[in-house]
């Protein structure tokens, strides 16, 4: 399960950091659309931009903290990246699929009493 454990913690850094390169992709491409084309554009698309590009930021930010904490084994992160991956759920088809693993993986028996030694041995 220690295997298991880890993978969980890669692949939700791994999808935060593929968030933040969206919202960097987001903000560069509006950004430059809005100048290109001009107008109204100039100043809306840039305000897009910026907007989209902070809430793909912030919304990455904890994935990356909870996949750190879960290879720390810490207990805390466990119950963040169970909460992130019940939203994982909803991003279809790839994000289904490690929302699906990563929950599998972190209510198993044996991984609760890995982060969280004192619980009696069944």
């Amino acid at each position: 399960m220690e295997q298991h454990i880890r993978i969980v913690g890669i692949l939700c850094i791994g999808l935060s950091l593929f968030g933040m390169l969206l919202g960097v992709l987001a903000f560069v491409f509006l950004s430059g659309l809005g100048y290109v084309v001009g107008d109204e554009a100039s100043f809306i698309l840039p305000t897009i931009g910026i907007i989209a590009g902070v809430f793909f930021l912030v919304i990455s930010i904890p994935g990356i903290i909870g996949g750190l904490g879960l290879l720390q084994k810490k207990e805390w992160a466990r119950i963040l990246v169970l909460i992130i991956a019940a939203c994982h759920l909803l991003n279809f088809p790839i994000g289904t699929a490690v929302g699906a693993y990563s929950i599998w993986v972190l209510v198993q028996d044996e991984t609760v009493r890995i982060f969280n030694p004192v619980l009696p041995q069944p």
